[in-house]
């Protein structure tokens, strides 16, 4: 029995939920800690400016206009890169998951160009489509479609057969049987694959806009690299990473308000 009671205690703790302030706080206590190190003169402000002065420079930044230029430049590729990709995933992981056919033809094919670096697909892209918007909208829904298209396969194929052959028995059509029974239980697994997307998408965005941009943060951080300007580019570099905490935070939005079984 009290060996019982033991392993009891242990897994309420570990399922016990931590208040949200905690995580709030160890962000703050990181911040005063480089904020501390950068004044302290222990490191040189040209390789680690202090936060107050990278907020400052940021501040500056928005009213010139500069860093709201390029964000949005940056914001609609992605956009509609995460879109396009994502849209396209979803639609061929559920073909080749419900369809013996699609995924005898393009599961081998998916999987085989799934480990290339998507990055080192970008010249040839560029080679093909040109500089414009389209190359670059192109890398980013290639970086979003795989983990999409394989988490999407991966749900449809792990939906409970009994599910399937419940529908079946109340004579479900195909169209209704996706609609009804395995999208709504592959969604999980969907939003999972997306929220691997969103981050792979960040890193192909910056990747694509360092090389054939003349706008974005990319190449905002690029330029101000170049010019040892690193305060400016700490700018950019954080405003991406409130761009992963946006999306992110926004994925697990939606998930909430879709998957209601799952709360």
């Amino acid at each position: 029995m009290t060996y019982r009671r033991e392993i009891t205690n242990r897994l309420a703790f570990m399922e016990q939920q931590m208040p949200r302030w905690v995580a709030g706080a160890a962000i703050l206590a990181a911040l005063v800690l480089w904020e501390l190190i950068s004044r302290s003169g222990l490191i040189s402000q040209l390789y680690l400016p202090a936060p107050t002065v990278i907020l400052s420079t940021g501040w500056d930044m928005i009213i010139s206009g500069e860093l709201p230029d390029n964000g949005q430049a940056s914001l609609s590729r992605i956009i509609l890169g995460f879109l396009l990709g994502s849209t396209l995933g979803i639609l061929v992981g559920l073909a080749t998951g419900f369809s013996k056919l699609a995924e005898a033809i393009g599961i081998p094919l998916i999987y085989a160009v799934y480990p290339v670096p998507k990055i080192a697909l970008l010249p040839l892209i560029i080679l093909w489509l040109g500089i414009g918007e389209l190359s670059k909208v192109t890398i980013i829904s290639l970086g979003v479609f795989f983990p999409v298209v394989i988490n999407t396969y991966s749900g449809v194929k792990n939906v409970d057969p009994l599910l399937i052959k419940v529908a079946i028995s109340f004579k479900a059509t195909r169209l209704s049987l996706i609609v009804k029974v395995i999208l709504p239980a592959a969604l999980p697994a969907i939003f999972a694959g997306l929220k691997m997307a969103a981050g792979t998408s960040l890193l192909l965005l910056v990747a694509a806009e360092m090389i054939a941009a003349k706008e974005g943060i990319g190449a905002l951080i690029l330029r101000y690299g170049d010019l040892m300007l690193t305060t400016k580019l700490m700018v950019g570099v954080l405003t991406l990473s409130l761009l992963g905490v946006i999306f992110s935070c926004l994925l697990e939005w939606i998930e909430r308000r879709i998957i209601t079984w799952k709360n």
